[in-house]
């Protein structure tokens, strides 16, 4: 058996589809077990690019099965506007490829009135979510009240229990947070027509996914969002409402603890950030600006799922180490270096100093009160002028391209041995 893990070492957004497009290409299943569609993977094949909020980004190709598992929560609509681009695109989306588990929690239109209103009402101590009801969805789950794909197996079932969800949920948008009530009939006609098109994509995954890693198939774990946003071993509260770390695999896809063959932690060559939250290596003005970009284009640090800027600053390697200590990286995948050619020299975060004293990843808490007050001690690297995009090979990159890389891995204590130079699907160097 082959199980794979795929986790972003940041907040997320540190290129993950571009590595579950590599992996894919060898895999058998490609599985989603954690968050929803506030989570987005953009992958480019060609002159053709793919923005996947849900559905696993690695049934793009032909050779795999994609699996959404029990951790995720799903938002049927969602779903069914991804099936509908996929197959505009030419990729065959049918019940053999695409497996639901019965066991995932779904996401309403209540869903995200109530999340919008929620983060409203907490002003300045706004979370910054994505609006896309993940939270509320979450909380019903944790409540044990929410709505699980399997009931939609009984249509006059899930009427019923849908009608009480949008009523329940009403009386808190009207009474609590003083919005219009839900037109709960239209709602109704609306989610259950998608619900009828989800249903024969619904099962128990769990067996299916065991019996596939039996019988020798190679299973490749796809994670939403970043270690830093687990809801225990992030940044809380400015956290997501699942479990982003490897562990969560196991519950997540309902497959018992075996052996993994590789844990695959990618990290951006630098530091970036979506929402509210301590960030101790963030930039600002012009640093800011040469980090992110303009805009202009994909490859540009701006959010998949909400189009936002993305809090740029450099490498924090206090927080990557942290990262590993919580999944058990075999190796690193580092994206975007070439963003940074043509700085004479480039500051890494190697410490944190607070209230006078230094502190290492030994001392860190990913407590966001405590981690405001950190200030960052950066070590100074030198920089590189020369382009690096058209690099292919690890002799190719610059020796303090090289000596940049050489500094994560002995800090981390994990050898990178995937580098992207570039927004192309060919522009990476596989280093020994």
């Amino acid at each position: 058996m082959a199980l794979d893990i795929v986790i972003g070492a940041q907040w997320g957004d540190e290129g993950k589809g571009r590595v579950v497009d590599l992996l894919s290409e060898s895999s058998n299943l490609v599985a989603r077990y954690n968050g929803g569609d506030n989570a987005g993977h953009t992958v480019t094949v060609g002159e053709k690019i793919y923005k996947l909020h849900v559905i696993p980004s690695g049934i793009i190709h032909s050779n795999t099965i994609g699996v959404m598992g029990s951790g995720m929560v799903l938002n049927p609509q969602t779903l069914l506007e991804e099936m509908t681009m996929l197959r505009d695109a030419g990729v065959t989306i049918t019940p053999e490829r695409l497996w639901i588990s019965d066991a995932v929690q779904l996401i309403t239109p209540a869903h995200r009135l109530l999340d919008r209103a929620k983060d409203a009402a907490l002003g300045k101590a706004a979370i910054g979510t994505t609006g896309r009801g993940i939270g509320p969805a979450y909380e019903d789950k944790a409540s044990r009240r929410g709505l699980r794909a399997g009931e939609i197996l009984d249509r006059a079932h899930f009427e019923e229990r849908l009608r009480i969800h949008f009523d329940e949920v009403n009386k808190i948008l009207v009474g609590w947070y003083k919005q219009p009530a839900l037109d709960i009939e239209t709602l109704l006609k609306e989610y259950l027509s998608c619900a009828d098109e989800m249903r024969p994509y619904i099962r128990r995954i769990g067996p299916m996914v065991q019996e596939a890693l039996k019988a020798g198939k190679t299973v490749l774990a796809e994670g939403a969002q970043g270690t830093l946003l687990d809801v225990e071993q992030g940044t809380y509260p400015f956290v997501t409402s699942s479990c982003t770390t490897a562990t969560g695999i196991f519950s997540g896809l309902g497959i018992g603890v075996q052996p993994v063959r590789r844990v695959v932690g990618v990290t951006k060559a630098f530091q970036t950030r979506v929402g509210g939250g301590p960030f101790p290596t963030e930039q600002d003005g012009d640093n800011a600006l040469f980090l992110r970009g303009s805009g202009a284009n994909p490859w540009d640090e701006y959010g998949t799922t909400t189009g936002r800027p993305r809090r740029v600053g450099w490498l924090d390697l206090v927080l990557l180490k942290y990262a590993h200590e919580a999944n058990g990286f075999t190796e690193i995948f580092l994206t975007k270096l070439d963003i940074l050619s043509g700085l004479k020299e480039i500051p890494v975060c190697v410490a944190y100093e607070r209230d006078g004293k230094k502190m290492n990843t030994l001392d860190f808490s990913g407590d966001a009160r405590l981690m405001a007050q950190c200030k960052p001690v950066y070590q100074n690297l030198p920089g590189w002028q020369e382009e690096v995009r058209g690099c292919r090979k690890w002799s190719d990159l610059p020796k303090a391209a090289q000596a940049y890389v050489k500094f994560i891995e002995d800090f981390v204590g994990v050898p990178v041995k995937t580098i992207s130079v570039g927004p192309e699907r060919s522009a990476m160097i596989i280093k020994d």
